[in-house]
């Protein structure tokens, strides 16, 4: 599998591509990847001619004390599990190539950002929007996939798509979890073998919140006051927001009335964990 690391390799590649009439996808990606990378790879080789997967730790999406340095690159493995899932190369630029000397220009969007993770994060989709937008300009894909673990990512990158009318359709894919029910994340390697073990508590807390859900329960605060007592019964867990909002517009809701996300970002020892699940509301009730 060819690596690719300039601007121009990509655009000459994908020149090439779209000359014979051939359909390209786009999977953006910070590397480090696991299985539910590959199965946006996948999804990206069932619709597409040829993949590219973008390998890049984006340094503006990042907040000071937060997890630059640290954050897992490898990219042999990386370049092993994008081949065994089909992508035909790998975009691995350096921080150089993507932000030149004097880069100044950003893309920022409000309303959407503004709760859930951009409300503790607040430089952080500013830097996503950014470094999508640039793969796009890019890569020009006809398509681009990015998980629904990172729900708001997703809604923001969507409106983002729609308002600077790029010619790209958003395609979103589920969460791929573990056989203990935890989500696939990079940050899961952070966690020693204690903290591994205590993290499956955010997915059993939003079972115990679908569960009570599907069984009737629609209040607001009943259903967050679950899932803050489920965690909180894990002691090396700290939440850091228990969120029900419009699955849409990302805002705070008092009443289920309309579909809803369900959204958590929990610490556990120090490493930020995110999860979610989507509730669709039936014609006629919850």
């Amino acid at each position: 599998m060819k690596i690719l690391t300039t601007v121009q390799e990509v655009r000459e590649k994908v020149k090439e591509w779209q000359g014979a009439g051939l359909r390209v996808g786009l999977v953006p990606t910070m590397g480090y990847l696991h299985e539910g990378h590959a199965s946006l790879i996948n999804k990206a080789c069932s619709q597409n001619d040829r993949v590219i997967v973008s390998d890049f730790v984006n340094p503006i999406q990042f907040g000071p004390g937060e997890d630059l340095d640290a954050y897992p690159r490898d990219i042999e493995h990386d370049r092993k599990i994008a081949q065994d899932a089909g992508a035909d190369c790998i975009f691995h630029p350096n921080a150089d190539e993507m932000y030149g000397p004097n880069f100044s220009s950003f893309v920022d969007m409000t309303g959407l950002t503004e709760e859930l993770c951009g409300k503790r994060r607040p430089v952080h989709f500013r830097g996503v929007c950014t470094v999508v937008s640039k793969l796009f300009n890019i890569v020009t894909p006809d398509m681009a996939y990015f998980g629904e673990k990172d729900a708001q990512q997703l809604a923001v990158i969507r409106h983002m798509v729609q308002d600077l009318n790029f010619a790209v359709k958003i395609i979103g894919c589920p969460i791929i979890r573990e056989a203990d029910g935890l989500a696939k994340s990079s940050r899961n390697a952070y966690l020693t073998l204690e903290e591994r073990r205590a993290a499956t508590i955010l997915h059993a807390a939003l079972s115990g919140a679908e569960d009570a859900m599907r069984g009737g329960e629609c209040q607001v605060a009943v259903i967050t006051g679950m899932i803050r007592n489920t965690i909180e019964s894990q002691p090396l867990a700290r939440v850091d927001y228990i969120e029900i909002v419009d699955s849409k517009s990302v805002q705070s809701v008092s009443d289920i009335t309309a579909d809803v996300l369900i959204a958590i970002a929990v610490y556990i020892g120090k490493i930020r964990l995110i999860d979610n699940f989507t509730w669709k509301v039936q014609a006629g009730g919850i």
